[in-house]
């Protein structure tokens, strides 16, 4: 068998382990068993019989881009144009390139998945196929049931946050000369195989769903992609339903930009539909339990968050560090990062005279990147023309909105945010209890009895 295939043929067979190619070949006997049957000619597997073998793992779109990507791999350079069916050698070859290959074969194979014409592509293929991608990640991992205990949203046409993840990557692509023109302007310009390979190289997360729609789709190869670390696991203490803020798409757009260590798992802190409508509630259950993650949707439907990289402390001062991010979800997926300009990445405060109280991130007092106020379900995100601590910006609707859900994920190893849950008493993280206590000529029975708390 390894005797009848080309030069090309064996070079890509390089790339996998001895193992991984018994796979690959046992696969492709499989696929071409149910086109041939006991044919004895040069065998080969046809789109139905892929379609077959796949069932309803992925969308059949996606099954159809990963057949033409392969029937039309030219392996011998004289490009007589592509058959219905695909080779063994073009079957290696493809998955050679797409699970083993660097930006520059995988993106061989991508354009020949995008159009079947040779040259260019308009940039409108390259963003269909983006959102089929997206798509068919979001199915196989629902299909398989690998979703980590979130769910996807559902309802009528493409998901808005499929089409949403789908734009981020797409606006990852540079058109010539690194213009950005504005819709249809943008959409017809050509992408060559150079701008697609750069695009391959800049956006990660388009060779990461590649493989995982392969690897879960047919089943094929042990992926060495760590599956926590794409969609991490989701812990809710209550027992009753909730339905999170955030969907398969966000969370992994959010976690792919978190440390590699804090991807594995995320805990939920607060959230406005269990925990009520409390800045109190939510002061109480967020301080000290390392990073996280906090979101809100605001009365017209945007989403938008932050990440906060270190424990929240009710204190007068910034606090957090450069790593600390803004990020909106919808209308459009980005993340917004350090400036650099100043140090006012997190602040939360409660209870004082003369200084705000409630939970911001960037800019500066009374004029946040991102504020909850006080009075829990206000808040403001203000940014003319930019936040200066993020360069985020306006990511509400409205400058002051209003809002009814709002949510905090821990995120990272449970047992670190596991301090959290120290012997603190609400007089630890609410100052205003604290002053009502003392006004009252009351003192504090538990002072002294308690461990002091160890500083972060």
């Amino acid at each position: 068998m390894g005797n009848s295939r080309s030069q090309a043929g064996q070079n890509f067979c390089s790339q996998f382990l001895p193992e991984e190619q018994a796979e690959i070949d046992r696969l492709f006997d499989a696929l071409s068993s149910e086109t041939h049957g006991s044919d004895t000619s040069p065998r080969s597997f046809s789109l139905k019989a892929l379609k077959n073998h796949v069932g309803e793992a992925l969308p059949p779109e996606m099954v159809t881009r990963l057949h033409d990507g392969m029937r039309r791999v030219d392996l011998t350079g004289k490009a007589k144009g592509p058959s219905d069916n695909v080779s063994q050698e073009q079957f290696t070859v493809s998955m050679s390139r797409l699970l083993k290959g660097n930006s520059e074969e995988k993106s061989l194979v991508i354009l020949k998945m995008i159009s079947a014409t040779e040259g260019p592509v308009k940039a409108r293929e390259v963003q269909k196929f983006t959102e089929d991608l997206v798509g068919s990640v979001v199915h196989v991992l629902s299909y398989r049931q690998m979703l980590r205990g979130w769910t996807q949203k559902r309802g009528p046409g493409p998901p808005a946050r499929v089409q949403a993840l789908a734009g981020q990557l797409f606006s990852e692509m540079d058109t010539q000369g690194g213009e950005k023109l504005p819709g249809p302007q943008q959409l017809d310009r050509e992408c060559d195989r150079a701008m697609i390979e750069a695009w391959v190289f800049r956006a990660p997360l388009v060779a990461t769903f590649l493989s995982v729609v392969i690897h879960r789709g047919f089943l094929l190869l042990r992926s060495p992609l760590d599956l926590a670390a794409l969609v991490p696991e989701r812990h809710v203490d209550q027992e009753r339903v909730f339905e999170s803020i955030l969907d398969v798409p966000s969370v992994i757009y959010i976690n792919a930009h978190l440390r590699r260590e804090l991807r594995q798992r995320w805990r939920l802190l607060f959230s406005s539909e269990l925990h009520g409508h409390s800045f109190a509630q939510l002061c109480g259950r967020i301080t000290h339990r390392g990073p996280c993650v906090l979101l809100l949707e605001d009365h017209d439907g945007q989403v938008f968050g932050g990440f906060a990289s270190c424990s929240w402390e009710v204190k007068p001062q910034f606090q957090g560090d450069d790593t600390c991010f803004l990020f909106s979800i919808l209308p459009r997926m980005a993340v917004y990062t350090s400036t650099g300009y100043n140090d006012h990445y997190m602040y939360l405060n409660h209870g004082q005279q003369t200084i705000p109280n409630g939970l911001g991130m960037g800019g500066q007092h009374g004029y946040f990147g991102l504020w909850v106020d006080v009075d829990f379900g206000k808040g403001h995100s203000k940014a003319k023309p930019r936040c200066t601590t993020y360069n985020s910006p306006q990511l509400s609707a409205q400058e002051n909105f209003s809002f009814e859900k709002m949510e905090v994920w821990a995120v990272g190893d449970a047992a670190g945010s596991q301090q959290a849950k120290s012997n603190k008493s609400i007089l630890d993280v609410d100052p205003e209890a604290q002053a009502l206590l003392e006004i009252s000529g009351r003192s504090r029975h538990s002072e002294g009895l308690r461990d002091i708390p160890e500083a972060e």
